[in-house]
């Protein structure tokens, strides 16, 4: 099915310094955001309690906190949130010296001496804070050994240097090596690992390993931003929701790439740039088709599949914009980063 008319030809790297400009922006906003605010853990990372509970009308936040003193939860943080005409209430505590057992009868107790016997508890989750703070390591680690292991892909697929990949491989084993051994936190160990990785790229000429690194860390560096702008939480669905964005995004850029490679070959005349943009264009219409798709059900999903996937469809929503975007102006054209001239020169002479 063509939805764009075949012979198209937008100008998609001509564009692409307003593309960097509004991306730079972005993820400028994202960082500034993150070092201010920082991101918002739920339970999964952070440790704590959280309790999901039904009420037979709307109550303010001071009112459930002062139920809860009996249980000695006062100082929880209280989510308000509708569903099907319901009111619900997420209630969230940091504490992790909390009894588990029995908690759930003493919630309700508590609960139904102040508003009555119209209470349910849905759900009560407890997460203890070293199980926390390796959850949120390994969830970090997920997201970099998924790109690492991508880029090492990208360069054996599209451009034959399985030795290249192998060598950057061991490098970046080395420097995790060595970085650990100074008791470097998590974060700055990936941040310090994606930085030589982006470096090695670009010694050793791996251009669509490089395009497609920087386009996956601009969808997860979109993603995460969106969550901390609008304060929403982390949770291990989110971190799932990411690594499924790193995937669906990748796929765009390897059809794309595909394409830019068959051209290589096929349009000898041509340069590097024109016939990246012949190729953006020549799989419009599949990317179009493709994410809309996608788009579509994530709508759907996030109105109605209720707040326990509500996160998940919203990191979802975000990531295919980004990423469909991302394929386009970020993924394609920033391979002219590493190409040293011109297929058209190059091939004239010859």
């Amino acid at each position: 099915m063509e939805i764009i008319r075949p012979g198209t030809n937008i100008d998609f790297i001509g564009k692409r310094y307003i593309a960097y400009v509004l991306s730079g922006l972005i993820l400028g906003v994202t960082i500034v955001m993150l070092i201010w605010r920082g991101p918002n853990f739920g339970v999964d990372f952070t440790g704590g309690v959280l309790v999901q509970v039904k009420l037979d009308q709307k109550r303010t936040p001071d009112e459930i906190r002062k139920a809860l003193q009996p249980v000695q939860l006062e100082d929880s943080i209280i989510q308000e949130f509708s569903e099907g005409g319901q009111e619900e209430y997420l209630i969230h505590t940091t504490k992790t010296d909390i009894e588990l057992q029995g908690l759930h009868d003493k919630l309700e107790q508590s609960l139904m001496l102040e508003f009555g016997k119209n209470v349910e508890i849905r759900r009560i989750e407890m997460v203890g804070p070293k199980v926390g703070k390796d959850l949120r390591q390994k969830a970090l680690f997920a997201i970099y050994y998924t790109l690492l292991l991508l880029a090492i892909y990208i360069s054996g697929r599209f451009e034959a240097k399985w030795l290249m990949s192998i060598i950057m491989a061991g490098a970046l084993v080395l420097v995790v090596v060595i970085a650990s051994g100074f008791n470097v936190s998590v974060i700055w160990l990936i941040v310090i690992a994606m930085i030589v990785t982006l470096g090695l790229c670009c010694v050793l000429k791996l251009k669509y390993a490089f395009g497609a690194i920087i386009a996956l860390l601009h969808d997860v560096m979109v993603t995460v931003g969106a969550f901390v702008i609008t304060d929403r939480e982390f949770s291990l669905s989110v971190v799932a929701a990411i690594l499924t964005i790193i995937g669906f995004s990748l796929n765009d850029t390897i059809v794309i790439y595909d394409r830019i490679r068959e051209n290589i070959r096929r349009l000898r005349k041509k340069s590097f740039s024109e016939i990246i943009n012949i190729s953006v264009n020549e799989t419009l219409s599949r990317t179009i088709l493709t994410s809309g798709t996608v788009f579509f059900v994530l709508v759907a999903l996030y109105f109605l599949g209720g707040k326990v996937i509500n996160d998940f469809a919203f990191a979802m929503l975000v990531g295919v914009i980004s990423g469909t975007y991302s394929t386009v102006y970020v993924a394609s054209p920033i391979i002219l980063v590493l190409e040293d001239t011109p297929v058209k020169d190059s091939r004239d002479r010859a």
